[in-house]
């Protein structure tokens, strides 16, 4: 539970300081469409934190039986966090395009969190 929420702290964190370093210190340096990319990975990043705070007071002692599957959960959100927005930061920063196909991999993450969030709450006994 902490973990989760910590992290979710963290990417939130970061999602409004890049949001803020793309549109002020970048504003001069990227095109429109590197901007874009760089805009998709922060709204994804502080999505996915909103989710990492969710998980984490899912994970309060009253959902104990959902443990596993809603702790899995933030490590997928973790991990599609790193590899969606973090290749798209990269990718907007340098131009290098085959990061672009690391992209997909953290969409996949981010849907299995979903997924397994689901599935831990679906499996949780009132």
């Amino acid at each position: 539970m902490k973990g989760s929420i910590i992290s979710a702290a963290i990417h939130g964190f970061l999602a409004v300081a890049l949001g803020a370093f793309g549109a002020h210190a970048l504003k001069e340096i990227l095109d429109d469409y590197s901007t874009g990319i760089w805009d998709t990975a922060v709204q994804y990043q502080m999505f996915h934190a909103a989710a990492l705070l969710g998980i984490g007071i899912l994970r309060s002692p009253n959902l104990a039986g959902s443990a596993k599957q809603l702790k899995i959960a933030a490590v997928c959100m973790n991990l599609g966090i790193l590899f969606f927005a973090g290749s798209l930061y990269i990718l907007a920063l340098s131009g290098v395009t085959i990061l672009g196909a690391i992209t997909p991999i953290g969409g996949v993450f981010f849907l299995a969190g979903w997924i397994l969030l689901i599935v831990g709450i679906a499996k949780h006994k009132n």
